[in-house]
């Protein structure tokens, strides 16, 4: 029988009732079709899990009864951020998506010279907020019970400007990059990645990212597309270091 995970952005305690977010409960109850009393995951980001069951099955209120909870942290022990210019629609929704299940630790969406999608304040927090619900989903569904960190939109410069002494390598996705996966040093202090945006990054990006200490990285002889670089450059680098 299939268990549905379902995140839940608030403090969970056996013995306790809580009600489903809404648009979970929705599919829950009216997608999967779940009967009262059906079991239930749920997770809240803290890396435990909970076993419940359904109570009640109403329209805008769906609870569920939990009961026991347990240690279930399954994050990778390669420490990666992905950061990624900013691709328009589903494309960024797909990157996020892929990149959550696998097992990124946090993620920046970088605003780059040939970035393509605007983003005021307003627009920005909304597009914070669908993007942290589809991390949210990429756990419920690959088995991850703590989050990605997910950072506000923000600029390269001013990106790079704030990491500080950070010791994790700094790599940078480059068709002529210097540096292939198997010639890395040690990823021991974990890694940032960077990609481009769908035009890819400027001369002037390059010029930044090298004053930040990034090593330009290249995949193979073949250009890949936004939504397909970072995705692989994460699957190899767990692959070669973490543990895939």
């Amino acid at each position: 029988m299939r268990i549905p995970r379902v995140y839940v952005n608030q403090p969970l305690l056996a013995g306790h009732e809580v009600l489903l977010p809404e648009q979970a409960g929705e599919h829950v109850a009216r997608v999967l079709r779940l009967e009262r009393g059906h079991p239930l995951i749920l997770f809240n980001g803290d890396g435990r899990e909970w076993d419940a069951r359904l109570v009640t099955l109403v329209k805008r209120a769906v609870t569920a009864q939990i009961f026991t909870v347990r240690e279930a942290d399954r994050e990778a022990p390669l420490q990666l951020t992905l950061a990624q210019g900013i691709a328009r629609g589903e494309k960024m929704d797909w990157i996020l998506q892929k990149a959550t299940e696998l097992g990124v630790a946090r993620i920046v969406p970088l605003v780059t010279e040939r970035t393509e999608v605007k983003l005021d304040e307003e627009r920005a927090g909304r597009r914070l907020a669908h993007w942290t619900s589809v991390i949210a989903g990429a756990c419920e569904q690959s088995g991850r019970n703590r989050l990605p960190a997910l950072e506000p939109p923000q600029r390269l410069d001013r990106w790079i400007g704030s990491l500080g002494e950070n010791l994790a390598l700094r790599l940078a996705l480059l068709p002529d990059g210097d540096t292939s996966l198997r010639q890395l040093p040690s990823v021991e202090k974990g890694a940032v990645l960077v990609v481009g945006p769908e035009g890819g990054l400027s001369e002037h990006d390059m010029t930044l990212l090298g004053q930040g200490g990034f090593r330009g990285l290249r995949l193979g002889p073949r250009i890949l597309r936004t939504e397909t670089a970072g995705v692989a450059a994460l699957a190899a680098l767990q692959a070669l270091y973490g543990d895939l």
